[in-house]
Formats: structure tokens, sequence, C-alpha cells
């Protein structure tokens, strides 16, 4: 299995509600970099949180890559939710290659949680970050990141 983690674009400082809050044209920037990571990958979906910085930065890199799926929307990538809820939904998975647009603290955790095996050492998602992760089976400490790549 190939997972990318992505960790949306920056989005406004304040809206009526967090969930709210949209990309900055600063964070589409940001986000059409990362796009660009993906270039040619066979990604077989694309799943994202369902607030709106997160379905925005979904839809740009979906456009940006030309993706003919839809954006899979699920609440178990909201910025509290359980790294092993996501677990669970990779574990029917195995040979797919998925990214998951998600907020910190989740996407750092989750990252953590799959390269080393326990949710101490989260992986470093700026705004806009992408980790690309490797495996057989996508399970706590049974992946290895391959890249970890911050927009410029």
């Amino acid at each position: 299995m190939r997972l990318w983690l992505l960790r949306h674009g920056e989005a406004e400082p304040q809206a009526a509600s967090d969930a709210a809050r949209e990309l900055t044209a600063h964070g589409r920037q940001e986000v059409q970099q990362a796009a660009a990571q993906l270039a040619g990958r066979p990604l077989t979906a694309i799943v994202a949180s369902p607030y709106v910085r997160a379905q925005q930065t979904a839809e740009l890199v979906r456009s940006e890559l030309g993706f003919g799926g839809k954006i899979n929307t699920v609440t178990w990538l909201t910025p509290d939710s359980d790294p092993r809820d996501a677990l669970k939904y990779l574990d029917e998975r195995e040979r797919a290659e998925v990214l998951l647009v998600s907020h910190q603290p989740l996407i750092g955790a989750l990252g953590g949680l799959l390269v080393h095996g326990h949710r101490q050492e989260p992986l470093p998602m700026r705004t806009a970050s992408l980790a690309e992760l490797e495996g057989d089976i996508p399970a706590a400490g049974l992946m290895e990141l391959l890249a970890l790549i911050h927009p410029r």
C-alpha cells in the first residue's frame, strides 16, 4: 500500500466556526505545490475531512491531477479524531494508493502511529505538508516513511 497524508493548506484565522475556515490565497498555492508531487501517481481514492479547508484542499488536488473519482468525505479525519478510526478504513484497502486530506493534530499523529507504532512521535506536518508512506500492511509501526515534503 502507498499512503499519502496531506495537511490542508493555510486557512483564514477566523470564521463562524473552525469547520467553516476557508483556504487563503497562499494556502491554495501551497496545495498546488503539494499536488505537483502527486502528478502521475495512480491514486485509487481521495478521502477528506468534512471541514471546508480540507474539502477545498482535496478539490484543488483532484483538479490539478485530473483525478476522475469523487472525493470521499468522512467524519474520522477531523482534527481531534482518533487515528485508529483511520486504521480501520486503511485495513480494508491494503493494495490501494490512497490520499488522506486532514488536519493537525490528527494527520501528524496518524503518520507517527503508522511509522513508529505509537503516537509519541507525530510527523511534523505544516500546512500543505505531504507525507508518503509505504508498507505491506497499513498498521501501527508497519509502514515506512518514504518522504515528507513541506511547501516552500
